[in-house]
């Protein structure tokens, strides 16, 4: 009886670890959700309200566990995630953080495959 209970629970690990590749992917749900949380409100305390209520409330949990399951899976091993980022997402932001400490940076634009 040990002996079933074991492999059913070495079965289910080998299951799992094989779905979740361990690739890092954009988490493209949370930056939009994130996103849509910073613009829904225009004061500073509000954001926090609702950003404090969506973590109580577990929603930036359950994004952020779409995205690693399920959305950057499918970018790992499709070669496109399904959300995509959202029209109203800040590009650049690396672009102005290296500007404002002064490091020299270049934007290319690269073809999509």
């Amino acid at each position: 009886m040990r002996k079933s209970i074991k492999a059913a629970a070495l079965a289910g690990l080998l299951v799992f670890g094989s779905m979740t590749t361990s690739c890092y992917g954009p988490f493209q749900l949370t930056k939009n959700f994130h996103h849509w949380n910073g613009t829904v409100v225009s004061n500073e305390w509000g954001q926090e309200g609702l950003f404090l209520l969506f973590n109580i409330i577990p929603v930036y949990g359950i994004c952020m566990l779409g995205d690693a399951i399920i959305f950057n899976s499918i970018q790992f091993w499709g070669g496109e995630n399904p959300i995509k980022p959202s029209a109203m997402a800040a590009e650049g932001e690396m672009d102005q953080v290296a500007a404002l400490v002064g490091l020299p940076y270049q934007v290319a634009v690269l073809p999509t495959p």
